[in-house]
């Protein structure tokens, strides 16, 4: 009830005004106040202003030292735990965004429900202040009421003391009831709701819930009362009544429980039912899903949230890095455990063929050795799975010494998901279909409507995008430019209709992405090739001149050694080449280097963006 605080203000300021309003009829009227403040005092009165005062003053002291003091601590811890707790459920709200398990508007509508939460005990805190405030003046106000009007009715009216004690306690102690009354209820309403923070259901199924759920409960209470029938002067009637009642109640859920529990033991004897046929779709097996993690039988509880695995969590999260980082929608990584496997090995298999494998010591950190470390740890000697580079496996408890020495120490879980996030990510061009390609054009049309329609399918379909942003993504390109990319294949597609051309052109749109790839303290570090062998390279794959130099296999190879040694000289020097070329040969070269695996990334010339500072490294010739 988040408007509690203001009823609260609210009612203690009315019952207030009417606390000032009656001391005026009290003292000016000489003690009538009225009916109802005359009623509520000889209600309590009963003819003895002694012991009606005296009973007035117990029901003050249930209401400020038990009710609204207790009320008053509740709502000043609630109100610090509820604050306190804030930084953390705020950052189970981030983790969960980042893990994927949640989306932006399922995360603000979480921390929408945190900060009501936070304002409301914080008003309640406040709110019992008025409460405590207002018990206070009640006692005062009484006082006040029966102290002035004594010295009224004697010095100003000329009564006897007697007759004055009288008539002011009983005006007195009808308005103090009158007031404290609603006082009370509002001080316990405000202790319920405080005390009953942790509730998930109404008060009453909890309470018959949690009172009377338990049988032995009923039989202990009610034959305790039975035998205080015993003890002379107590009630025999009302204790053998109540006791009998809770017998009976106990006696019933014990039945019910028994008979329960006989239905069950029924059902656990039956004999098993034969087991029919599953019912399957048999499209299930015709295709190979496009990603799939194999695992061993020591690894499955890394992938077993039963058994506390965080994996599923980690390749969320994987899917989620690439959509944000390279503008990609991959399908769903699925994992399963294979036992032809080892038992601590893990392979990575993409469009049904084995890519990747790892092995990994259950119960060991992997520490990896940075350029300097300041000492050695034991462990057992290995390699990085994902990037080959030197690491030990040691135990936990030399965690701590190792990052002391300079190691980099991960978990194993951190190992898995490394690797497959590197392994999908070189290989997303195989892994972007038409399916995902269909899904990122929904979600560009919904940003970008009139782009979409206008070039979409009309201009390129969508087969031809897949071709071109598989081939970038196959050059380790970013796609996230996707609305430029669609703006140039809407410029060109009409005209060009060979989509490796249409490739050039959406590079040289997207130069700027292609420039960040391969600059280093914005600039390029340029290999070329020599003019000559530039021309010839033309005329043997592009021209095709029969009259031209015919482009060798020999040749090539000598290409090939001659662009490794100037890209190696190059990476020894501190350098990031790139080979830049015309926009005829890039894809010639680019397949060339890429089948005989050499890593020199290879760009247009019409690629390079003026704002980069060109630095012209080395050529290559034969």
């Amino acid at each position: 009830m988040s408007s509690f605080p203001t009823i609260v203000l609210i009612t203690t300021l009315l019952r207030l005004s009417l606390n000032i309003s009656s001391t005026r009829l009290i003292l000016t009227n000489r003690g009538d106040a009225g009916n109802v403040i005359r009623t509520f005092g000889n209600f309590v009165i009963a003819g003895n202003p002694v012991v009606g005062l005296i009973i007035f003053i117990i029901i003050i002291i249930v209401q400020f030292v038990v009710i609204t003091k207790g009320a008053e601590r509740v709502s000043e811890v609630a109100a610090r735990f509820t604050l306190d707790s804030m930084p953390g459920k705020q950052m189970a709200i981030d983790a969960d965004l980042n893990a994927g398990l949640i989306n932006e508007k399922q995360a603000l509508e979480r921390r929408e429900t945190i900060q009501r939460e936070a304002d409301f005990y914080g008003s309640m805190d406040g709110a019992s202040k008025f409460v405590k405030g207002d018990a206070i003046a009640g006692i005062i106000i009484t006082f006040i009421n029966l102290i002035g009007g004594i010295i009224i009715g004697v010095v100003l009216g000329g009564e006897s003391l007697n007759q004055v004690v009288d008539v002011y306690t009983l005006a007195t102690v009808g308005d103090g009831l009158v007031s404290q009354i609603p006082a009370l209820l509002i001080s316990t309403a405000s202790g319920i709701i405080m005390t009953r923070k942790a509730s998930t259901e109404n008060l009453n199924v909890e309470i018959i819930k949690q009172l009377f759920s338990q049988y032995i409960v009923l039989f202990i209470g009610g034959a305790t009362l039975i035998f205080m029938v015993f003890i002379p002067g107590l009630p025999k009637l009302t204790l053998t009544l109540i006791g009998s009642i809770l017998l009976i109640l106990g006696y019933k859920l014990y039945t019910e429980k028994q008979a329960l529990e006989k239905e069950e033991a029924r059902l656990e004897a039956l004999p098993e039912p034969e087991p029919k046929d599953q019912e399957y779709d048999i499209t299930d097996y015709i295709f190979t899903d496009p990603i799939v993690v194999e695992f061993g039988y020591s690894l499955v509880p890394y992938i077993d949230k039963n058994q506390g695995g965080r994996l599923l969590d980690r390749l969320v999260m994987i899917r989620r890095q690439l959509v944000v980082e390279w503008g990609l929608i991959l399908p769903k990584i699925r994992v399963k455990d294979n036992p032809t496997i080892m038992p601590n090995e893990y392979q990575i298999n993409i469009r049904g063929y084995e890519v990747a494998k790892g092995e990994i010591l259950t119960d060991h950190l992997l520490a990896m050795a940075a350029d300097e470390v300041e000492g050695e740890i034991t462990g057992i000697e290995t390699e990085d799975p994902a990037y080959g580079i030197a690491a030990i496996w040691i135990d936990p408890e030399e965690a701590d010494k190792a990052e002391m020495l300079g190691y980099t120490v991960v978990d194993p879980v951190s190992v898995i998901a490394t690797h497959i996030s590197k392994v999908v990510t070189e290989n997303s061009h195989e892994l972007l279909g038409l399916e995902e390609v269909k899904d990122l054009v929904g979600a560009l049309e919904k940003k970008y409507p009139a782009l979409v329609e206008n070039v979409i399918p009309d201009i390129v379909n969508l087969r031809t995008l897949q071709l071109i942003l598989c081939d970038l993504l196959e050059d380790g390109i970013k796609i996230k430019n996707l609305p430029i990319i669609i703006e140039v294949l809407g410029d060109y597609g009409r005209t060009v209709g060979d989509p490796e051309e249409l490739i050039e052109y959406v590079r040289r749109g997207i130069r700027k992405d292609i420039c960040e790839k391969y600059s280093y303290n914005n600039k390029l570090d340029l290999l070329i090739i020599n003019p000559e062998l530039e021309k010839n390279l033309t005329d043997s794959y592009i021209e095709q001149k029969p009259e031209g130099r015919i482009f060798t296999h020999e040749d090539q190879q000598n290409m090939i050694e001659k662009a490794s040694e100037e890209y190696n000289m190059a990476i020894q020097q501190g350098y990031s080449p790139v080979l830049a070329t015309t926009p005829k040969l890039r894809r010639t070269i680019a397949q060339m280097f890429s089948h005989n695996n050499l890593s020199l990334g290879v760009m247009s010339v019409l690629e390079v963006d003026n704002r980069y500072d060109i630095n012209v490294i080395g050529s290559i010739n034969i």
